[in-house]
Formats: C-alpha cells, sequence, structure tokens
C-alpha cells in the first residue's frame, strides 16, 4: 500500500453509520459517523429504515473523504463492516416490501420458543452457529409467513440490510459468509444454505443472496451512488462480515486464547478458532471471519444501556451536582462508586432489563437486585449495576471457557473502557490480566483490515496486531477477585431459581394479567 492511498472501513452499525478512512498500517486520516433513529411501531418491535441508512452510508463516506483530504483515485478499496441479524423483504425490483427488522425485534418469541422446543432446534443450531432467539431471521422469517402471509408470499427476496445495500449499488444479491451465518439458516460445514432451516422458515433458496466469502470484491458501482460518495465507480468494495468479529480483528485478538470483551450500549465476548464450534448447551454462537477463521462467542443485551438508565430514571441528584460543577454525570456516578468495596457490601444485581442473550438465551429474563439493605445507598446501586453487567460477561466467558479452552489474553473495547473503574471491576471479575487498545473503530478498522487481505497488502490477519498499541494494562487484585468468583456462585443460583418465575412476570408485563 502507497503512502497516499487510502482504504475505506465502513461500519453500519445499529445507531449510525461510520465511515473511516485509514492510511498505510491503520493511521486513521478522517472519520464521519451519520445517525438515524429507531423505529418501534409496536411494543417489542425495532425496525430502521433501509433507504435512511442507504444516505447515511453516502453522506459518511463523503464527509469522511473530505476531512481526510483524499481524493476518489487515493481510495484503493472500501471495506464494510455492518450489524447482524437484520431482516428485510422486497420485491422483485428489489423494493423494500418492509423496513429492516433488526437484531433488537422481539416479535418473534413464540416462534422461537416453537422451533427450540418442537422443530429440532438444537440440531438446527449445531449445524448453523445461530443460537434459536427472536433476535436471528429464522424465527423472524417463521413470524412473517404465519403473522403477516400478505407480505411473505410477495417477497422475492428476504436479505439483510447488507445484502439491501450491496443490490443497490452494485445490482447483485451476495452476501458473506459471516452475515450468513448469523441468519440461523447458514451450514456451517458446508458453507451454504441449511436446508432445514429454510424449511422451517418456509422459504426457498433462491430467495435468498448468493453466499461469498468475507474477501469476495465487486467492482463497477452505479455511477450516481459513486458520485453522492465521492469515490469512483471502479473502485473495490471488499464485502467484509459483521460488525462483532470484525471487532476481534479490530483490537487485535485473532489468534488461539486471545479473546475480545466488548462493552458498549451491549456487550459481546468472542474468540477466533480454526474451525466452526458449537456448544452442546447451546449458550454460545459460532460466525465467520474467514473460510478458515471462526469466531464463537456470545452476546449480551445489557451494558452501557444499564448505567444510562440509572443516570436517567435515578441519578437526578448527580445530574444536578455533575452539571453544576461541569462534570459528565457518568463520570460523577462512577466516582460515588469506587468508594463502595467490591461486591456493593451484599447487593447483587441481575441485569437482564432487555432481556437476555448469551449465554442464557432468555428474552423472557428480568433485572433484579438481590440483598437490599437498609446500608445500601445510591452509591451501593450504581457500582451493583456495574458488577452485574460484569458478571454476565463473566458468564459468557464461562461457557467460551468450555468450548474453546482458556483465555491468555483478554483485550477490551467499548464505551466502558473510559473507566478505569470499571475496567478495574472486570480484570478482577475474570482474574486475569485486561488489555484496552487505543482502538476507537474497532469494527471500522477491523473490515479496512479484511479489504487489505483481500488486495494482498497483508498475508494474514495477524499482521494487524503490529499495528495496535495497547492504552491500558490491568492486573487483577486477588483478594477482588475472591469476593467475584462467590458473588459469580450466588449470580447464576438466582439465575436459576427465578427462571421459572421471568416468564410469569414477563406475561404480566405484556398484557397486564397472570
Amino acid at each position: 500500500m502507497q503512502d497516499w492511498q487510502v482504504i475505506i472501513g465502513l461500519d453500519i452499525g445499529t445507531t449510525s453509520t461510520k465511515a473511516v478512512v485509514f492510511g498505510p498500517r491503520g493511521r486513521i486520516r478522517g472519520k464521519h459517523a451519520v445517525g438515524y433513529d429507531l423505529i418501534h411501531p409496536q411494543p417489542s418491535w425495532a425496525e430502521q429504515d433501509p433507504d435512511e441508512i442507504l444516505e447515511a452510508v453516502c453522506s459518511a463516506i463523503r464527509h469522511a473523504l473530505d476531512k481526510s483530504n483524499a481524493d476518489a483515485q487515493d481510495v484503493a478499496a472500501v471495506g464494510v463492516s455492518s450489524a447482524m441479524h437484520s431482516l428485510l423483504a422486497v420485491d422483485r425490483q428489489g423494493q423494500p416490501l418492509t423496513r429492516s427488522i433488526i437484531w433488537a425485534d422481539n416479535r418473534s418469541i413464540e416462534q422461537s420458543k416453537r422451533i427450540k422446543n418442537k422443530l429440532s432446534g438444537d440440531d438446527v443450531y449445531r449445524r448453523t452457529g445461530t443460537p434459536i432467539h427472536p433476535m436471528s431471521p429464522l424465527p423472524k422469517l417463521l413470524w412473517m409467513r404465519e403473522e403477516d402471509p400478505e407480505v411473505f408470499s410477495k417477497s422475492a427476496k428476504f436479505i439483510s440490510i447488507k445484502e439491501y445495500l450491496f443490490h443497490r449499488l452494485f445490482n447483485r444479491y451476495v452476501i458473506d459468509y459471516s452475515i450468513a451465518s448469523a441468519t440461523g439458516l447458514f451450514n456451517l460445514e458446508a458453507l451454504d444454505w441449511d436446508s432445514e432451516a429454510l424449511s422451517i422458515a418456509g422459504v426457498h433458496q433462491e430467495q435468498l443472496s448468493v453466499p461469498v466469502p468475507t474477501t469476495y470484491t465487486l467492482e463497477g458501482m452505479d455511477p450516481q451512488w459513486a458520485k453522492k460518495m465521492g469515490l469512483s465507480p471502479e473502485t473495490p468494495w471488499v464485502i467484509g462480515a459483521s460488525d462483532g468479529v470484525l471487532a476481534n480483528l479490530g483490537v487485535g485478538a485473532v489468534d488461539p486464547g486471545e479473546v475480545a470483551v466488548t462493552i458498549g450500549t451491549s456487550a459481546a465476548v468472542r474468540t477466533v478458532t480454526d474451525r466452526p464450534r458449537t456448544d452442546e448447551k447451546s449458550r454460545t454462537f459460532c460466525y465467520a471471519l474467514t473460510d478458515r477463521q471462526w469466531v464463537v462467542g456470545g452476546p449480551s443485551n445489557n451494558g452501557g444501556i444499564l448505567l444510562r438508565w440509572l443516570r436517567d430514571e435515578f441519578a437526578a441528584p448527580e445530574m444536578e451536582v455533575a452539571k453544576r460543577l461541569g462534570k459528565d454525570p457518568y463520570d460523577l456516578m462512577i466516582e460515588y462508586a469506587e468508594k463502595v468495596p467490591p461486591g456493593s457490601e451484599g447487593l447483587l444485581f441481575l441485569p437482564f432489563l432487555s432481556g437476555e442473550r448469551a449465554p442464557y438465551w432468555n428474552a423472557n429474563a428480568r433485572g433484579s437486585f438481590f440483598g437490599i439493605g437498609l446500608h445500601h445507598k445510591r452509591e451501593h446501586f450504581i457500582r451493583a449495576v456495574l458488577e452485574g453487567v460484569v458478571m454476565n460477561v463473566f458468564s459468557i466467558g464461562v461457557a467460551l471457557r468450555d468450548l474453546a479452552g482458556p483465555a491468555k489474553d483478554f483485550r477490551a473495547s467499548g464505551g466502558f473502557a473510559r473507566s478505569p473503574v470499571w475496567r478495574q471491576i472486570l480484570c478482577d471479575v475474570l482474574g486475569k490480566e485486561v488489555l484496552v487498545p487505543e482502538s476507537e473503530e474497532a469494527s471500522s478498522f477491523g473490515a479496512a483490515a479484511l479489504a487489505m487481505l483481500a488486495l494482498g497488502e497483508i498475508d494474514t490477519l495477524s499482521e494487524v496486531k503490529d499495528w495496535i498499541r495497547i492504552k491500558h494494562r490491568h492486573q487483577p487484585i486477588p483478594s477482588n477477585s475472591e469476593i467475584y468468583l462467590n458473588l459469580y456462585y450466588m449470580y447464576e443460583r438466582l439465575y436459576q431459581k427465578l427462571s421459572s418465575e421471568f416468564d410469569i412476570i414477563a406475561q404480566f408485563q405484556r398484557d397486564g394479567r397472570f
């Protein structure tokens, strides 16, 4: 790669699309993000406007290029990262018949239960690597077939937001192995659509896109879109992978035993393996990074969003003080939490305010504070929330250890990594050293690195680790780790004891009756 050349890492996320212009060795030259709204037409539904996202892609790339001072001819390639599990139906002309139904949509809870309990759900999971859960397209398709048959019958294709983008830009229906492996419809061993999963969903292979490797390259973009982005129509686009697996690449967790922990709005724990691996207890996912590298792990619905909930609903005094002092309310809340000893003096938090994915895959799970006493104050509740989020991260790590072996290296990223207190809590709960790379754009960088591999600019993905600087290192405090390990055992027991009650209270919350 020449000094003047750049590669664009495009990350199509849940709340925004970000374009980052990278020079040689991953140096950031410019970036720009464009946000968009989630649409909630009914409770538990979550959708997005696909054309709004397409416009966001154009705007993000154009403005990022402007900020980088790079010209169209300087762009060696565009690599693409995208959020997983989206689904939209289109007609024969490629026009949307639905909005993009995203991972956070829970309308297909009943279909998920039926697939899991009556329709060979465990076998489907073993072959596809996607746990049976409302997040994934498989139960969403079954819901559409049963609850919206008119749209279902009119649909020529069922695609993700990423496929929609590539069809609009290149008039091709292609899907990378990574996004395909997150649908619940893709056979990991055959690297093709799974016939039994398609039968459950009620769709034919012709209604899905053609699966291709994550290094697959498209050229000859529609000139009108190229002009809107400020790119040449002949700029190569590398199809890329999902945001989760590319985040591993972006923080340098690409070799066996290297584990990436991400805590942003939600959270995830992931590691790379050399072959597809699924869990006998169905706790983890398995998604493709390349056709020879696979990422196993688990996502949590409940990350930093819980601290925001605590701030918005219960931290009015902290917000007032922070405003007066010119401080961030989050910083002040965490300062209060730092004064409380590990374990929050016996206050334990089950962090399931949004249901939960890994390791329980229970959309009906609900949050609980356990052990409340008169000695507990506001700061105890703040620290208990921080600890509860990390407890669930640890529970995913336990499942991952059982499947892929012990971790030798934890690399942390996401908004939580700005807090030294929260980073130390993670380190103490894990009982291992935690490294925090100096990488704010992990998925975008991963997309750019995959594009470099496709262009032959690097020989292996491991090469990018030399470009990643470690910003912070944390060592566990043994006495804290002992406390947290014992609390974790209680955390697990509480979940198991409450699991049947979650279904009852969730029904009451939905229907107003038992």
